[in-house]
């Protein structure tokens, strides 16, 4: 992956996207304090970084390896480098390229009007499962991990007072180093101070209430600037994941386990196949339309300089692909299970495994390495799962606001441009998929979370394609973004109408309605893309 990083961005960078360090980024252009906000290219990475990262390239491998480790890895090494790498820094580019709009609306300018409405329908639905079912899981981490409350919450303490010395013009080194100290010792204090609610109070499961207080909270910090909280948060939940990661794998230098999964698990009797499911079972850690919503959402409206695009972009990839690769470690070794029989006994299903493994088997492979009592890894491991799930409901819920004023925009329904009216209705929607589906533990996003793995890489794909029509349009090589357009597409489809059957046996009406929403916009979307290139290729023959 380091190789993808100093020679393939380098070279699509030079010769592909052609970066220019004289262009005005929208951040410089439309600069005003709150969205747009030229920001120094190591804080916005850390922004960036976690805003994409959340828990998924935590919870997508470690289910994963239920096939076994080898195609794991190799997904995860080469969908960072040819896929993940340039669908972010594509993605991220091109939205800077045009003031900063999110990938829907480029659709528009690039493919055409028609398309612009699709394409949002297809990225509303993503943020949606994704806020929603972040605020499940935290709550869940909340209740499961109270020792995790503690640190989760005086993280956002620590980033709104560093928000405003970075404001004015304080050290980001020495921040920094406080930062990340306070941090640690709150994961230290709330290792023996778990906090946690009652049960039930005023009729509401603690699960629940804890729903409510995140999306409170996310519905602040969506409208406040970006430099006041998003941004010195996600900075110190980057510098934190590098010490976690220098953890595990130091752990795993230091310790050398032995691995319990097999490289293919040859003893599948029955249960879903890896082709397709492996690639949309990885997105994060591999590649993700999530991303690219992120890209052309918040980050691009940051872009100090257009060469920041690479660094920001491409090695944000690079970052999430270290974290699934650690990952997938954990998981397979004897640090989580000391026998193949016991790693087969956990990897009994496809499913089974997730957020929780990574955390148990992490906490005993640090203490192997490290001797840290497992107590203090898994507090540790826990908070970092929180803190990353929820930058990217913070970013998600913000990401959702844009869009829903967009809509106001386009349809000039004025009261939705307001952006505290688009919060309200972001966390409306959320809310009411969470509690009005699920019923009344608020569950109802795990219950459509289904559905994410082949929407999302979809997308991935999509986005690919509105970067592969503009680099035509410019007169520039499109392989590079178009061959992994293809490949992603294909799988994403293939695992989509896979999933339908399997609804229509079950009879999950509402999964199948969805499904063939996303899927029938897919192909329009396709089919205008088609349009759009003959377009361009009968304009070139008349030239």
């Amino acid at each position: 992956m380091l190789s993808g990083w100093f020679l393939y961005s380098r070279f699509i960078a030079k010769y592909i996207f052609a970066l220019d360090p004289t262009f005005i980024t929208p951040a410089h252009e439309f600069k005003d304090g709150v969205d747009y906000h030229p920001t120094n290219k190591y804080v916005l990475w850390g922004h960036h970084f976690t805003s994409v990262a959340g828990a998924a390239p935590i919870v997508g491998p470690a289910i994963a390896v239920y096939w076994g480790w080898l195609p794991a890895v190799l997904w995860v090494t080469l969908g960072t480098i040819f896929f993940a790498g340039i669908h972010d820094f594509g993605a991220l580019w091109i939205s800077a390229r045009h003031e900063g709009k999110s990938i829907g609306a480029l659709a528009k300018d690039i493919v055409g009007e028609r398309t612009r409405a699709l394409f949002m329908i297809i990225v509303f639905l993503v943020l949606l499962m994704v806020n929603a079912v972040f605020g499940v899981v935290i709550a869940n981490a909340f209740v499961d991990a109270p020792e995790s409350v503690l640190p989760a919450w005086s993280a956002i303490v620590v980033a709104l007072i560093i928000g405003q010395l970075l404001k004015r013009k304080f050290s980001l080194t020495i921040l920094t180093v406080l930062g990340v100290a306070i941090l640690y010792g709150m994961i230290f204090v709330g290792s023996s101070m778990p906090i946690a609610l009652p049960e039930v109070q005023f009729g509401v499961s603690d699960k629940a209430m804890w729903i409510l207080i995140l999306f409170a909270y996310a519905a602040v910090a969506s409208v406040l600037p970006v430099w006041a909280l998003l941004q010195p948060r996600d900075f110190i939940n980057g510098i934190q994941l590098f010490i976690g990661l220098g953890l595990l794998y130091g752990a795993t230098l230091i310790s050398m386990p032995d691995l319990a999964a097999p490289a293919i698990n040859r003893s599948i009797e029955s249960g879903p196949s890896l082709i397709p499911l492996l690639f949309i079972t990885i997105a994060c850690g591999a590649i993700s339309g999530f991303h690219g919503i992120v890209s052309s959402g918040t980050t691009s409206k940051q872009l100090d300089k257009e060469p920041d695009a690479r660094f920001v972009g491409y090695l944000g990839a690079v970052g999430e692909g270290a974290l699934a690769l650690v990952t997938i470690i954990v998981v397979s070794s004897v640090a989580l299970a000391e026998t193949p029989a016991q790693w087969h006994a956990i990897y009994e299903q496809y499913g089974t495994a997730g957020a929780d493994v990574f955390i148990e088997g992490g906490a005993r492979l640090i203490e192997n390495g490290w001797r840290l009592p497992t107590e203090i890894g898994s507090t540790l491991l826990a908070t970092m799962v929180v803190l990353f799930a929820g930058t990217t409901m913070d970013s998600g819920l913000r990401l959702q606001r844009y869009i829903i004023q967009e809509w106001g925009e386009i349809y000039r329904v004025r009261f939705l441009q307001n952006g505290i009216v688009a919060t309200l209705v972001a966390v409306a929607a959320c809310l009411l998929l969470a509690f009005g589906v699920g019923g009344a533990d608020g569950s109802g996003g795990l219950m459509i979370w289904p559905l994410f793995g082949s929407t999302n890489q979809i997308l991935a794909a999509l986005t690919l394609l509105v970067i592969s029509i503009y680099l035509i349009r410019l007169g520039r090589n499109a392989y590079f973004t178009l061959a992994p357009m293809a490949f992603v597409l294909l799988f994403a489809v293939w695992a989509s109408i896979i999933k339908f059957f399997e609804w229509w046996r079950e009879k999950e009406w509402v999964l199948m309605i969805v499904d063939i929403i996303v899927i029938c916009a897919s192909i329009m979307v396709i089919l205008e893309a088609l349009s759009a290139l003959l377009n361009i290729r009968r304009q070139k023959q008349r030239k």
